[in-house]
């Protein structure tokens, strides 16, 4: 026994490398990092996990299965085998400039194994409120993107928990490396693998390879200079505030009634011609929701913050690129503008920064940025508690997920970038466009919003 936590045991760890027996040949020595990579790099990692149901052999079987699957797929996932590298770099403007770049070494990914014979999957799930050991699930807790430069540790662990009924399967990704859309699609890479079995891999998959080449907009200087002499100079470490998290489920009828809402309340108004979309709609709901929980005075600047996918808006990105494609957008108001205008006026905000945020202006702050980097800290996104900070996609395949005994019966994410605030939005078990909220909130302002009955109205049963 190496360690413990919350009921949670480590039975080993073990640096899993890329088994290249499916002829998958490394290509790539070095990925310089993109401007779109470094900005995340001084937040949490991505850490999300699904709760399966027991596999009938269970113990060491199922645990050699999966490690064998994992390393199958981090072969065509090979540069998250790398490690972090930083390098002095005399063109940042000094001799103590510096350049981060991801090492295709192939040292390999953690893979750990754990039991946790005293938790159920109903401990897990069957409570809005969410268990503080769901934490102990996951792996490089604690840990900021930019850690792993230093120390030579893994930008991409999977932790396996036996529960007493269940198993949960996770993955912790830096985000300095890759993107939500990067991991659930290593996610479902490595779920197929295991799931369709084989040898090495040699049956074809569906889900499709990722594509490795970086994408710099034209004049790029690479890799990206930094005008730092240290990497401690552009980290500010997160003081985070106690929160609990709630899990909330949305029907797909429950959120086409919302956009109904939201579209109507717009109708015969100046805005009308802007269609607002189900996601939107569900947020703007959240938005009005946490501004009452928080009890925000109506005078208080409230913000927004969400990632807009690039993916399908900028050529050069295929929808397989593995990195970094997302540019944030802020949603701006009041607090008595969003508890008092209603739905559609908190909708059509977040519509409008969503549009704002075009090809061309993404491209003027990737140009720019080298000049004067600016990094994402979580942290800033609930400064003075009146912000809402919203990560991840309904459109990610998390309930695809079956690696062969049966498909996921809960998604839940770990410690990381858990502030007063936070949201986490997937797609919901029942598929057809239903969805779920992962919601962080100081305490006392989750006690309010699960009480209030207008939130708690579209809320429905798994």
């Amino acid at each position: 026994m190496d360690g413990t936590g919350g009921g949670v045991r480590i039975v080993s760890r073990r640096m899993v490398r890329p088994d290249h027996a499916a002829g998958e040949a490394p290509e790539l020595e070095t990925v310089h990092l993109t401007p779109l990579d470094l900005r995340m790099i001084a937040v949490d990692h991505i850490q999300k996990g699904v709760v399966l149901p027991k596999h009938p052999a269970g113990g060491e079987h199922v645990v050699e299965r999966l490690a064998s699957s994992f390393a199958r797929a981090l072969a065509r996932f090979y540069p998250l085998a790398g490690r972090l590298a930083v390098a002095e770099n005399a063109s940042s403007g000094g001799p103590n400039g510096i350049s981060i770049s991801l090492c295709c070494n192939g040292e390999g990914a953690e893979f750990v194994h754990a039991v946790a014979p005293g938790v159920t999957i109903a401990d897990v799930t069957a409570s809005p409120y969410i268990p503080r050991v769901v934490w102990s699930l996951f792996a490089l807790n604690g840990l900021l993107g930019v850690d792993a430069v230093e120390g030579s540790r893994p930008v991409l662990a999977a932790q396996v928990t036996e529960l007493s009924d269940g198993i949960f399967v996770a993955m912790s990704l830096n985000h300095g490396v890759a993107d939500g859309y990067t991991f659930w699609h290593m996610f479902n890479t490595w779920s197929e693998i295991s799931r369709v079995g084989g040898d090495k891999g040699s049956r074809e998959l569906s889900t499709p390879p990722p594509v490795l080449e970086r994408w710099f907009v034209d004049g790029s200087t690479v890799p990206i200079p930094l005008p730092f002499a240290k990497l401690e100079d552009m980290v500010r470490r997160p003081q985070w505030t106690p929160v609990q998290e709630c899990f909330f489920h949305f029907s797909a009828e429950s959120v086409r009634k919302l956009k109904a809402k939201a579209n109507a309340e717009l109708a015969g108004t100046a805005k009308a011609t802007t269609t607002i979309s189900s996601l939107q709609s569900l947020l703007a709901h959240l938005w009005r929701a946490e501004c009452r929980a928080k009890r925000l005075p109506p005078e208080l600047e409230t913000t927004c913050a969400f990632s807009v996918g690039w993916r399908a808006r900028v050529k050069e990105l295929p929808q397989e690129y593995m990195g970094n494609s997302v540019a944030g957008a802020v949603a701006v108001s009041t607090v008595g503008e969003i508890v008092d205008k209603g739905l559609g006026w908190a909708a059509w905000l977040l519509n409008r920064a969503v549009a704002s945020a075009d090809e061309p202006s993404v491209r003027r702050m990737l140009a720019a940025w080298p000049e004067t980097p600016r990094f994402l800290y979580v942290a800033d996104v609930s400064r003075h508690s009146s912000g809402m900070g919203i990560s991840s996609s309904p459109r990610f395949d998390v309930f695809g997920n079956d690696f062969g005994w049966g498909k996921p019966m809960a998604v839940r994410s770990g410690a990381g970038n858990k502030m007063d605030g936070k949201s986490t939005v997937y797609e919901g078990r029942g598929g057809g466009g239903s969805m779920a909220l992962e919601v962080c909130l100081a305490p006392e302002a989750l006690a309010r919003l699960v009480a209030d009955e207008e939130f708690m109205g579209a809320v429905t049963d798994e």
